[in-house]
């Protein structure tokens, strides 16, 4: 990996490095939802790789715009069509620019919008972060080095069930989200350097020693850092830059040397960085069981079980055991969720959200409303999710049944087993109406379409036996037509939060049409002939506890006992 520059301040006015009052984060959504396992986006040296790379794109890209479409980045990268259509897609769903034309295309014009070359070289250049791993010790994340090494227990980690690897950790071992956002913050001061002078230009007439960067290659940075808790969405990044604050509007801004640049953001990281490593180092001696600062967890009692919202617009829900677990819209005031280690029950989720991730859960029913941005279900087994969603990702999933409704082709990564994808099978009253605040579209459902990746996830630090890597990932099978079930949604608050959904907005195929149309036809003779039998009373007592005994046999080998939780009282 090339040397990073060093800090100068032969360029900077003191003046400018302000202390930093608001603290700088890093974005969580490109890590969390934007990383693709294909060994192609791997760059051992990303500066040395992306430079002709940049420049090769630069030349084929629109002149006007620096837009660079598909057919120019798999020329550029090698790549297929489709894994060129997979990445624009993937950085349309972590860009941090709403107005940008690639957030807003239609699905068939992606390819021909194209990303903005700067936005696009930030997204190939962090494919070669690696993930935290589980921590088995008290060292803080924000003091490790950003690209941990391996020893031989990881051989051992891997050689686990996706659900085995997570319970082998405890929650106090796993990452916090104060280490997560502390790993994310020192790889971005480790390639801060590279980063800017990507973004950087020289000055005419003095060579590429000589960098500066403009205001919008500084919002650009807006990819991968925002100010404030509450995000920068709708704030331009350059207003919280000393160099860039006051500019006038009607006049371009002055470029600034990058070395002043890169002075003053590796000033704010410090800054941010000891503040979280404080915030671990108390939690971690603190009392025992004490809450994570950054995000209260839910108890893992039934009774105890509840959404609790972190400092950075996430609701975490946690720890629901054998219960029936309820959100609607009007419970939730952030635009992301994450449901981590819920096992035996049935959690519903109906809100409009921008993203969502299902962590750790065994012998579940999750249900999401509308996600916008993107779903990644992880580490699950026995789980069956119903989303209306953009996108979603599968990741070391086992035995696990999807019921989608999603725009883009369902993405299956790293090592799965068993698993069944079927079309969406429910609604709720206000579930078109979250749909179109979110941008997913009824008419186009590709459940069918799984596109499996790597069989081994690039992004983890975990050792791997060797020659695996390009090794593809077991993909998904279909739900036979005679298994699939409509699945009801009660409604609890009826007349509180009325809208107009009345029937399952994504179209059914023919095959899954007709079974449930037999189906019903079925049900209907057997009623028919239940009500016509000739059977006096005792017998038809025998009769319904016959009927009695097997259905519940069915409810506790189906797991559809689980959706009789939500009848338990409090």
């Amino acid at each position: 990996m090339s040397d990073p520059m060093e800090p100068s301040t032969s360029k900077s006015d003191p003046n400018s490095i302000i202390s930093p009052i608001t603290l700088l984060h890093p974005r969580r959504e490109p890590f969390e939802h934007g990383l693709l396992p294909i060994q192609k986006l791997i760059f051992t040296d990303p500066l040395q790789a992306l430079i002709p790379l940049k420049q090769k794109l630069a030349s084929s890209s629109s002149s006007s715009t620096h837009r660079v479409n598909s057919d120019a980045l798999a020329d550029a990268l090698q790549i297929s069509s489709e894994h060129a259509r997979l990445i624009l897609d993937t950085l349309a769903s972590v860009l941090h620019s709403e107005p940008d034309p690639l957030v807003n295309a239609h699905p068939d014009d992606v390819g021909s919008v194209g990303s903005d070359l700067r936005d696009l070289i930030l997204f190939l250049y962090i494919q070669s972060y690696k993930r935290l791993l589980p921590r088995s010790h008290k060292d803080s994340a924000a003091v490790a080095d950003v690209w941990p090494s391996t020893s031989a227990f990881d051989g051992y980690l891997s050689a686990l069930s996706p659900l085995q690897l997570v319970r082998s950790n405890t929650r106090r071992f796993m990452p916090s989200q104060a280490d997560e956002e502390a790993h994310q913050l020192s790889y971005l001061q480790k390639h801060l350097a590279n980063i800017i002078s990507l973004l950087s230009e020289p000055v005419e007439g003095e060579g590429e020693e000589s960098l500066v960067l403009t205001m919008e290659g500084f919002e650009h940075l807006g990819f991968l850092i925002q100010f404030g808790d509450k995000g920068s969405e709708g704030i331009p990044l350059s207003q919280a830059a000393p160099f860039f604050a006051n500019s006038d509007p009607d006049m371009p801004a002055v470029p600034v040397p990058a070395s002043q640049v890169l002075d003053w953001l590796l000033e704010n990281i410090a800054s941010s960085l000891e503040h979280i490593t404080d915030k671990i180092s108390a939690k971690e001696n603190g009392p025992q069981g004490g809450s994570d600062q950054d995000v209260a967890m839910a108890d893992a009692s039934s009774s105890s079980a509840r959404a609790s919202p972190s400092a950075r617009n996430s609701c975490f829900i946690e720890g629901v055991s054998k219960s029936s677990y309820v959100k609607q819209a009007s419970d939730l005031k952030h635009s992301s969720v994450k449901v981590i280690n819920c096992h035996d029950s049935v959690i519903y989720i109906l809100a409009p959200l921008r993203y969502a991730t299902i962590y750790g859960c065994s012998d579940a029913t999750i249900v999401l409303g509308a996600v916008g941005k993107a779903v990644r279900v992880e580490h699950c087994e026995r789980v069956h999710v119903i989303i209306a969603a953009k996108r979603v990702c599968i990741a070391n999933c086992r035995e696990c049944l999807f019921f989608l409704g999603v725009n883009q082709r369902p993405l299956v990564v790293g090592d799965n087993h068993k698993l069944q994808v079927a079309p969406y099978n429910t609604f709720y009253s206000q579930l078109e109406e979250h749909m179109t605040e979110v941008g997913i579209q009824a008419t186009m459902n590709r459940w069918d379409e799984p596109l499996a990746l790597g069989a081994v996830d690039p992004h983890d630090s975990l050792s791997h036996p060797a020659g695996v890597s390009d090794a593809q990932a077991e993909s998904a099978a279909q739900l036979d037509p005679d298994q699939f079930l409509n699945f009801l949604i009660p409604n609890w608050f009826e007349g509180e939060s009325a809208g107009s959904t009345k029937d399952n907005p994504f179209p059914l195929p023919d095959a899954y049409m007709k079974s449930q149309l037999r189906n019903q036809k079925n049900l209907s003779e057997i009623k028919q002939i239940l009500r016509e039998a000739p059977l006096e009373e005792n017998r038809k007592r025998e009769l319904s506890c016959a009927l009695h005994v097997y259905f519940k046999d069915w409810l506790y080998a189906s797991g559809n006992i689980r959706q009789l939780y939500c009848l338990q009282g409090d």
